[in-house]
């Protein structure tokens, strides 16, 4: 009996740690593409230099709000440990939302916005995943 009792507050925790997941990366990707939006209309610069220019801009805030409601650190690792884990991380995730965005604008003609759309869906869960596995 207490197994199940133990197991569904597990998924409990789990569910509630998505949820917050996802509340932290709907603002992420809100900022992703707005400044994604920024660089490319108004400053006019290539796709991929605003795609890498707003992807960051949009880790800084989602390391932030990750440690601080999404992710039970693990506090036996220094922060200095999990914040390189979180940076080799994003780099790992901005190389992949590049490449996505290279092959879809460049390569297939898909117009940016929608591009990031794809790219941001692909990286949210090697990002969940990763963090998941690695920062608790």
């Amino acid at each position: 009996m207490k197994k199940i009792f133990n197991d569904n507050d597990k998924m409990k925790k789990l569910l509630n740690q998505i949820f917050r997941f996802a509340i932290v990366g709907f603002i992420a990707t809100l900022i992703d593409f707005a400044f994604l939006y920024i660089f490319k209309e108004f400053c006019h610069f290539n796709t991929i230099i605003s795609n890498t220019m707003s992807f960051t801009i949009s880790v800084i805030y989602n390391y932030i709000a990750s440690v601080k409601w999404v992710f039970n650190v693990n506090k036996e690792k220094s922060k200095r440990t999990n914040f390189i884990l979180f940076i080799i991380f994003s780099v790992v995730g901005l190389l992949f939302n590049d490449l996505i965005m290279y092959l879809c604008v460049d390569r297939l003609n898909i117009y940016y916005l929608i591009s990031k759309i794809i790219a941001t869906i692909i990286v949210m869960i090697f990002n969940f995943i990763t963090r998941k596995l690695f920062l608790e």
